[in-house]
């Protein structure tokens, strides 16, 4: 059979009518110039939770300001980066409409006061309320002429790895950057990032910058105050449980300072050997291998060897929440303990006490930020005049002298007790906290000092 006659680049479509134009441009009209949009159900689903998650994002933001750390003293020959979010860059979230801010203690570091950028570009100078590095915490506190958008705090304890996370913050300088994650893990301590651990893992993108900044549950409640990742690893972050952040708070907004609850004991971890020494057969729970003389537990007849199982109602596992757990209550506040003592289960009451910390500095009053004395100071403890071998005296212990200031130069030094400020006495950290907030811009402060079991005057005039 002859061949049949072929048109050069012409394909017939069977059952479809053609419109040749030339002999190599063919348009079929079953075949639609551009795609129909797909709808499904699915794809419907996808944009409504699209659509949600950017009404959240444009909700919460307004909340979210950076954080910018302002030092009185610097050291001789620094300069400051450029290029870069500046040192003590951050991020913070506002938690109260009149101005009252949440970032982590590390954006403020050793800062008198901080410049705080809203969504608006505008900023407004804000003083250091209370800082607390036990759990890398710092609340701040702006004047502004009108309310503030604000968030609110959840309680962390309802959070479930896997549920959607929100992460706000300033990364590498970049306001207000918004990220989208999932809750990773909960309960993360032995991170030896602070004191008290017990973070919330996330997946949310967080980078130099996000700290201090929230991460918001999908209600735009804050769930965390983030504060680290690990170096070199990608998605692993971690955020401050608001459970823990909200105490911290409340803390610092009513006394500047943070008083937790003490038990009394010395612990450790409570290995299978000896879970089987003492008794206690599913090997849960932390060894007391010490009581303190007339602190609570000595009151409350714990003994060594007990084997401390559940505080209330928060079974443990290692001394580090053990610690934290008692941290959490005030000071007064009586706690069921859980032990096992030969075996056997009991339940003893304690009535906690103060925790002795160690003097990691007390911040300079909030609205004192014009006076920078260049000093850290604890109140003094019996414990505290032993360790510098002072006689029992009242008064504030100098615990650090930065060099180069003025408390520097007018011969003040690590051990020193200050007992007067402007001739009145400040036996306490809440005196010596208004004995400086009395201080107007421009005067001389005068220091009465004990040194050893001499006393002597010094006169500071602070930096303008």
């Amino acid at each position: 059979m002859p061949s049949q006659p072929t048109m050069p680049f012409l394909r017939v479509f069977p059952s479809c009518p053609l419109l040749i134009v030339t002999a190599v441009l063919v348009v079929s009209a079953c075949a639609p110039a551009f795609a129909a949009p797909i709808e499904s159900k699915g794809l419907q689903l996808l944009e409504e939770i699209q659509e949600a998650i950017s009404q959240l994002a444009e909700h919460v933001t307004p909340t979210v300001v950076g954080v910018s750390s302002i030092r009185k003293l610097s050291p001789p020959g620094s300069r400051s980066r450029q290029g870069g979010p500046r040192p003590g860059s951050g991020s913070g979230v506002v938690i109260h409409e009149d101005g009252y801010i949440v970032t982590n203690d590390h954006v403020i570091g050793n800062a008198v006061e901080a410049e705080i950028r809203f969504s608006d570009n505008s900023t407004l100078i804000a003083q250091i309320v209370g800082r607390d590095p036990d759990t890398d915490l710092a609340v701040l506190k702006v004047n502004a002429d009108h309310k503030l958008p604000s968030a609110a705090f959840s309680d962390s304890n309802s959070v479930k790895v896997g549920q959607w996370v929100l992460a706000v913050g300033n990364p590498f300088g970049l306001d207000r950057t918004v990220t989208l994650g999932i809750v990773s893990g909960i309960g993360r301590d032995n991170m030896n990032l602070s004191r008290y651990e017990n973070f919330i893992q996330t997946d949310a993108s967080i980078n130099p910058g996000n700290s201090g900044g929230p991460l918001f549950n999908l209600q735009g409640e804050v769930i965390g105050i983030n504060t680290a990742i690990i170096n070199f690893a990608q998605n692993i972050g971690f955020a401050i449980p608001s459970r823990m952040a909200s105490r911290i708070v409340e803390q610092l907004k009513t006394d500047g300072t943070v008083v937790r609850g003490w038990l009394g004991v010395g612990i450790q971890p409570l290995t299978p050997q000896l879970a089987k020494k003492f008794g206690v057969p599913d090997g849960g729970g932390i060894l007391v291998n010490e009581v303190f003389q007339n602190g609570p537990a000595d009151v409350a007849r714990i003994q060594s060897g007990d084997v401390i199982t559940q505080i209330e109602d928060e079974r443990l596992e290692s001394p580090n929440q053990l610690s934290r757990v008692v941290a959490g209550f005030s000071p007064g506040e009586e706690v069921l303990v859980h032990i096992i003592r030969d075996g056997k289960p009991l339940q003893l009451p304690v009535a906690l006490g103060a925790k002795k910390e160690k003097p990691l500095v007390a911040a300079l009053p909030p609205t004192a930020a014009e006076i920078d004395l260049g000093i850290d100071v604890s109140p003094l403890t019996d414990e505290l005049a032993q360790q510098f071998s002072l006689e029992r005296a009242t008064g504030i212990l100098v615990v650090h002298v930065a060099q180069g200031s003025l408390a520097f130069s007018e011969g003040l030094r690590k051990g020193d007790v200050i007992q007067e400020v402007n001739r009145v006495e400040v036996p306490t950290m809440k005196e010596f906290r208004q004995a400086l907030e009395s201080v107007t811009p421009g005067e001389t402060v005068l220091l009465r000092i004990l040194r050893e079991s001499k006393a002597f005057f010094v006169v500071l005039k602070p930096n303008q």
